[in-house]
């Protein structure tokens, strides 16, 4: 009530959106597992997925061979979705995203079903995440990793110094060819002593 009111010049002027407005969803495809969570959970079962098995050689000799799913296909009828964010909720490998987008208005209701392609489009204008408190923990995935990498880097720090020392000893058991008494050189015009 105190200021005074500016409209803003959409679409000369793009508005400033909060980070966290959910425009779309966006599809980081390669975390997608082909769960169904986020199609069961979804209540206007507006997700709409379709996948196929395939078999993944053995890793090892003797081993087994395993199936995973593949993602065939990942479409989201955004004239029934509701935005209320439980598919993203509940994805356990963080598959789906907000995206800010929200120009996306069609002429004609049918297509407004979106494949994986645009999906996917729409995952490269997700923001970045914000910025942890400093004074919070460290993420447990973080620290384990960083402290196998001390672990490594002091293991490879006391290997090189086992490599220096052995090289030093090695050095000392050499004899010293420049602290020996000097060679002279005999002249071979001159007799050696004793003969005449």
């Amino acid at each position: 009530m105190t200021k005074k009111t500016v409209t803003e010049q959409y679409p000369d002027t793009q508005p400033d959106l909060p980070p966290r407005t959910r425009g779309v969803i966006g599809l980081f495809e390669e975390n997608c597992t082909v769960c169904m969570l986020c199609a069961r959970e979804c209540p206007d079962w507006c997700i709409y997925i379709d996948s196929h098995k395939e078999t993944v050689p053995a890793a090892t000799p003797g081993g087994r061979e395993r199936s995973r799913n593949v993602l065939d296909r990942f479409a989201i009828d955004f004239s029934l979705c509701m935005y209320c964010g439980i598919c993203i909720e509940v994805c356990p490998f963080d598959a789906l995203f907000w995206s800010p987008e929200f120009e996306y208005a069609e002429t004609d209701i049918h297509e407004l079903t979106h494949e994986r392609d645009k999906l996917r489009e729409w995952m490269w204008t997700v923001p970045a995440p914000p910025a942890l408190d400093p004074a919070a923990e460290e993420p447990k995935e973080i620290a384990a990793a960083r402290k196998t990498a001390d672990k490594l880097a002091a293991t490879q720090a006391a290997e090189a110094a086992e490599a220096a020392e052995a090289a030093e000893v090695a050095e000392a058991a050499q004899p010293n060819l420049t602290e020996a008494s000097p060679i002279t050189p005999v002249d071979p015009a001159e007799p050696p002593e004793g003969q005449s």
